[in-house]
């Protein structure tokens, strides 16, 4: 073929036209506002593309721009690719979505029995199984050197929150079991099954479930994020652990054909990747999200109800039904909107972490469509953003101001040191260098830094990567004989991401002699 890329995708699609200068502006003004490099806009109706674009940079200080063709981590929108994958094996009779999961995968296990024996695969998508919001996700992220494998084994040591079906709690580590159960059912891969029964027949060529199929000349955003106040780019993050949940890399020429076949009840190009009754079960709620009420203009588009389907969040946008999902890696936000009754969907991807930006674009484009009142979005979330940034300061400066200058830690620095252990993500080290305390998590390089000591015998583990954005509470809790008996972390801030779920680990001293774990 003697075409090159950029112009096959302009015979491919030859209804793209620019951004209405509305949107052009909300864009640009959302970049400004909110201090993020790049993005891209995708908008589908009717069939048809009306607008496909890139704003901005890959990455911070360098020149090259984004566009339709440049791949973006995005993160949990993985989601609802596997949920078409199972449901393709559903519309095969090779699994039903009420089957157990055990009677798929024997070696499945959660913590309680009864939901080890009870967990059907529908429940594996629906965030209801009673783990907590986002636990176990310090295994996989950050990066980790876990197999899926040695997840799917470590999770019957995850504790439960609540219990089974009790309640909505957003969890990746259930999609993993998910992914594992579809290469075991199917006999390749999670990630070839993706391959070979959704991407190959939508053409999705640029598409991949892993960094390490980036080619030399791929088209690639890079991840940004403040490093105490300023803006950094960062390193790609190598995930292919936690694929199912979280692990492709698209674009939006590639999204494009996403979005329509999703609009378009499963069909693409003449023939059906999944069944309309397979779609409708992805599209109907199973557990239901309560709902949050905005304030000021926020409260015009806040949901009057909400759900979790199959691999898809549902709720209403002004009266009308919505299908959508969110993602976010470290240093990077996306969103998939889908507006049935319209035939609308809508992609944003940005490589740096503001929700803000990503609901700024989208609000803009879904009330262009909805005839809605015009809304300065980027004002009004640029606002909340700021009261929801001051309200976590003061409560991280109120927690500070409890501090007893006066205290000293009960034991020398060395006596706190070793190597501790937590069933479910392994090992942690604690060392002492040069009169400090060190922190490492075995399994996760970006995880190390210094303890600062706060009072007692509590310390504040602060990331070398400033960026991580996620210092942690480390308390020691002592034996009667001054020893260490446990040690517990939580979260500093209210704004670190809930994947840093610090707070799930009982991290015990690890028996002498024992192997690394």
């Amino acid at each position: 073929m003697c075409c090159t890329r950029r112009l096959l995708f302009a015979l491919c699609f030859p209804l793209l036209v620019r951004a209405q200068p509305a949107l052009d502006e909300t864009v640009e003004r959302a970049l400004r506002t909110f201090e993020v490099p790049g993005a891209a806009v995708l908008v589908v109706k009717d069939g048809e593309i009306v607008t496909a674009k890139g704003y901005g940079v890959r990455r911070l200080g360098e020149p090259a721009p984004v566009t339709p063709r440049t791949l973006f981590g995005i993160a949990s929108n993985t989601k609802a690719f596997t949920a078409a994958a199972m449901a393709i094996l559903v519309d095969e009779g090779i699994v039903k979505w009420d089957d157990r999961v055990i009677d798929h995968l024997p070696e499945f296990q959660m913590s309680d029995p009864y939901v080890t024996r009870e967990m059907r695969v529908r429940d594996l998508f629906t965030h209801r199984s009673g783990l907590g919001l986002g636990a176990g996700d310090l295994m996989y992220f950050p990066p980790s050197d876990l197999s899926r494998a040695e997840i799917l084994r470590r999770l019957r040591f995850v504790p439960l929150a609540h219990s089974f079906r009790e309640r909505y709690d957003y969890d990746n580590v259930l999609y993993i079991v998910a992914g594992e159960l579809i290469a075991r059912v199917s006999g390749m891969s999670w990630d070839d099954f993706v391959r070979t029964r959704i991407l190959d027949p939508l053409g999705m060529r640029a598409t991949n479930t892993s960094i390490r199929a980036h080619g030399e000349q791929a088209e690639v955003a890079f991840p940004h994020a403040r490093a105490d106040g300023k803006l950094v780019p960062l390193p790609l993050a190598d995930s292919d652990n936690w694929g199912a949940a979280a692990g492709i890399n698209s674009n939006l020429e590639d999204l494009s054909r996403w979005v329509r076949m999703q609009l378009n009840r499963g069909a693409w190009g003449g023939r059906r990747i999944f069944s309309e009754a397979r779609h409708r079960e992805m599209w109907t709620p199973v557990t239901l999200i309560p709902a949050r009420p905005g304030e000021g203009e926020l409260a015009q588009v806040s949901p009057q109800w909400s759900a979790y389907a199959l691999g898809w969040n549902v709720s209403d946008y002004r009266g009308q039904r919505i299908v959508h999902h969110s993602g976010g890696l470290a240093g990077m936000v996306t969103r998939t909107v889908l507006v049935p009754v319209l035939n609308l969907g809508v992609v944003v991807l940005t490589n740096q972490e503001s929700g803000a930006a990503l609901n700024a674009i989208v609000y803009t484009v879904l009330d262009h469509w909805m005839n809605a009142a015009p809304v300065d979005w980027v004002a009004v979330l640029n606002e909340s953003q700021k009261k929801r940034e001051k309200e976590a300061a003061e409560k991280v400066s109120s927690a500070l101001a409890k501090r007893n200058p006066a205290s000293r830690a009960s034991l020398p620095l060395r006596s706190y040191a070793g190597r501790y252990r937590d069933a479910w993500y392994g090992d942690v080290i604690i060392e002492e260098q040069g009169g400090r305390l060190r922190i490492l998590f075995s399994h996760t390089p970006w995880l190390e830094g210094t303890l600062e000591h706060f009072h007692y015998d509590t310390f504040i583990a602060r990331w070398d990567r400033r960026w991580l954005l996620a210092d942690a509470w480390v308390t020691f809790a002592l034996k009667p004989d001054g020893s260490v008996e446990e040690v517990r972390m939580s979260a500093l801030s209210p704004l670190t991401d809930f994947s840093f779920d610090f707070h799930d680990l009982r991290l015990k001293p690890a028996p002498a002699g024992a192997k690394p774990y």
